[in-house]
């Protein structure tokens, strides 16, 4: 249904109509002769129109909450917390139908949510009177816009973007004037786009692709140096500071060589297009690092500490061995690419002893059970949503922990993490406890429920 609702100021080149329901995608567009995205369907609702739906669905929500701080007579400015998510969704064209053999590729753009809070006269702090309870459902992440474009085409992705981005910048800037309860109540939107994979964000944030030698998209960081120093990083990397390194690589103020210029810049080599909330996604890290485990769990089966150089046969063969060892004793079926419920199974204690079966020696055995035993301790301290009351003690212990699993990564696994480690490993050494000082949270950030509703 529609809502009748007024911001203040007026907002920037946006019409004021509150009856507008799903629109074009290209709408907002000015088009010039060839960059119309001409070939491609989207389709959206306009972004403040869809905000005040989703408030309007949490008004009992919100009225409750003011009714147990006893303000529900008070006109009070809301903050509210929005946590956005972005993913393209793989193909998804016809599989045994009549239609066009052709790839189609779709992205889907939704928002969460996550809390709405007011400042009271009388008080300092801010008073939380809605908190989204189930943060990663698929019932609580809101569709924005659908559009049928591949993720890594870049230009046309922008395109359909940006008048949406536009919206989200006009709308930060002023105040929404709606009716909850019964009373007129104004909001603040802070939007967190949180719920992004690291390929969405490089892309977005203008860096080179996850294979760059810049490994992290949080810090400056190169793989080789992560795979020296797996702990001691801070984040010290920015929209804005994208937005100069842009610049820089652009004009080579200082004449520099393309690999001077490429090191200045920390692999910075597009123009940032949308703010992205630096951050590491929950589900795509405990997918990445599951699939890490897997690779270690076959060389732990070869051998390959004590190797130099293994062909591909004999890998293949540790594969099929430790395929068959998980598919008989854990009813794990091989994946062609690792999902979350297959990275949920593969990294627990229970899997680590299977795999150990295959391993010949008993001190190898130890170092895997080390491994994991220390990563399941880490584990819940970025999946939970709230993880000082959720599981407070692992929280106190994440640096030890990452330090230990450092150590034993470096030491007895050298052969697989010299001058070099995966991005997602470096992210769950490095900046865990930073990040969670700083949001509170990791795991309720995340982009599971934009995941699980793309399904």
């Amino acid at each position: 249904g529609f809502h009748q609702f007024e911001w203040q100021p007026v907002l920037k080149n946006m019409s004021t109509s509150c009856d507008v329901g799903i629109i074009n995608g290209l709408s907002g567009w000015d088009s010039s002769v060839d960059a119309s995205p001409a070939d491609t369907i989207a389709r959206r609702f306009r972004y403040d129109v869809a905000l005040v739906s989703a408030l309007k669905d949490l008004e009992e929500d919100i009225m409750e909450g003011l009714r147990e701080t006893g303000m529900e007579d008070n006109a009070c400015n809301f903050t509210v917390m929005i946590k956005e998510s972005c993913d393209g969704m793989g193909d998804v064209s016809e599989k045994h139908g009549g239609g066009p053999a052709v790839p189609m590729k779709v992205v889907r753009f939704s928002f969460t949510v996550m809390s709405v809070s007011f400042l009271a006269n009388s008080q300092e702090e801010e008073v939380t009177i809605f908190r989204e309870p189930k943060p990663n459902s698929e019932l609580s992440c809101k569709p924005l816009c659908l559009m049928s474009v591949d993720e890594s085409d870049h230009e046309t992705l922008t395109a359909i973007l940006s008048p949406l981005i536009a919206e989200r910048k006009a709308m930060k800037e002023s105040r929404l004037i709606l009716s909850i309860g019964g009373l007129p109540r104004s909001f603040r939107f802070h939007f967190r786009a949180s719920g992004y994979d690291e390929k969405m964000v490089r892309e977005m944030e203008g860096l080179e692709a996850s294979g760059s030698t810049y490994i992290c998209t949080l810090c400056d960081s190169s793989r080789a140096q992560a795979s020296q120093n797996m702990v001691l990083h801070c984040i010290t990397r920015s929209h804005e500071e994208n937005l100069e390194r842009y610049e820089t690589w652009r004009s080579n103020p200082f004449s520099e060589s393309a690999d001077e210029l490429r090191d200045r810049v920390k692999g910075v080599s597009a123009k940032p297009f949308m703010e992205t909330h630096p951050t590491l996604d929950a589900l795509h890290c405990d997918i990445g690092n599951a699939t890490e485990f897997y690779k270690i769990f076959q060389d732990e089966i070869g051998e390959v500490y004590q190797k130099v150089n293994p062909s591909r046969e004999e890998r293949r063969k540790w594969r099929a061995a430790l395929d068959k060892q998980l598919r008989e004793r854990m009813k794990l079926k091989p994946v062609m690419r690792l999902n979350g419920n297959y990275a949920r199974r593969l990294m627990t204690m229970e899997a680590v002893e299977v795999v150990c079966d295959l391993v010949p020696t008993e001190e190898r055995r130890e170092a895997l059970r080390e491994l994991m035993k220390l990563y399941l301790q880490m584990k819940p301290v970025w999946r939970a949503t709230c993880p000082a009351k959720e599981c407070p003690d692992q929280l106190c212990r994440y640096s030890f922990n990452s330090q230990r699993f450092a150590e034993v990564l470096s030491s007895k696994f050298k052969y697989r993490y010299n001058g070099k480690i995966t991005n997602y490993l470096h992210k769950t050494l490095a900046h865990v406890p930073e990040i969670i000082d700083r949001d509170g949270s990791i795991g309720a950030w995340a982009s599971e429920g934009n995941e699980s509703a793309n399904k």
